[in-house]
């Protein structure tokens, strides 16, 4: 049996979907949540194997910031994503944020209990048109002759040490403005150059200018 909680901004399709899927094809519906505090806050209660979670929820926390603190409280429950968005960004950031899955609203019932049975054995599911664009845009990447997912390899901490190292900046003035030590910059920056596979400054300079990082306030 698999045990679901569903996390959804809108009562109605919380209980649409709770009715969809409890009892039938050995799964169980255990909790609901409106928001992502709540959703954190349930799932470490009832510990469920799969987490289905809304993207867009205006009131508490969106579904990727709680896809990610789940994550971290309880490692062995799987997040799949249900959403309205066919867009490749949210896709990155799910993935990125540490969702197992990603599968549309618009999906049929029985593709939908498919990404739940796959995610909760530690598959992975992305539904047919985003596997198919992920790699479009994996094999042009490789044409031009760029690193492939390399950024979204990179810790947040990597990132903003990228963006302000493109910038300019010493290490000393990051170290600062980062509130750690010189040392750690210089760690950081180390390792997110080795996961780029950036060897010079400028390289990481056009690497940033290629990502959109380089906004100067």
């Amino acid at each position: 049996m698999v045990r679901i909680m569903v996390v959804d901004d809108h009562a109605v399709v919380r209980s649409g979907l709770m009715s969809l899927l409890d009892g039938k094809d050995r799964l169980q519906v255990v909790g609901e949540a409106a928001d992502g505090d709540e959703a954190i806050a349930r799932a470490a209660q009832l510990r469920p194997d799969v987490v289905l979670m809304d993207l867009s929820m205006p009131h508490g926390k969106d579904g990727l910031t709680a896809t990610k603190e789940l994550k971290k409280e309880l490692p062995d429950t799987a997040v799949l994503i249900l959403t309205m968005h066919d867009d490749e960004e949210y896709l990155f950031r799910a993935i990125q944020a540490g969702a197992s899955g990603y599968i549309l609203k618009s999906a049929p019932h029985d593709e939908l209990v498919a990404a739940i049975r796959s995610v909760a054995t530690g598959d992975a599911y992305l539904y047919p048109s985003a596997t198919k664009r992920l790699m479009g845009e994996y094999m042009e990447k490789v044409k031009n002759g760029e690193n492939a997912g390399t950024y979204e390899a990179l810790s947040d901490r990597e990132k903003e040490i990228l963006a302000w190292t493109a910038k300019g900046y010493s290490n000393k003035e990051i170290a600062e403005h980062l509130i750690i030590s010189v040392k750690t910059v210089e760690s950081h920056k180390s390792n997110l150059m080795e996961k780029l596979g950036l060897k010079t400054r400028p390289e990481l300079v056009k690497f940033a200018l290629k990502k959109g990082l380089l906004h100067f306030e």
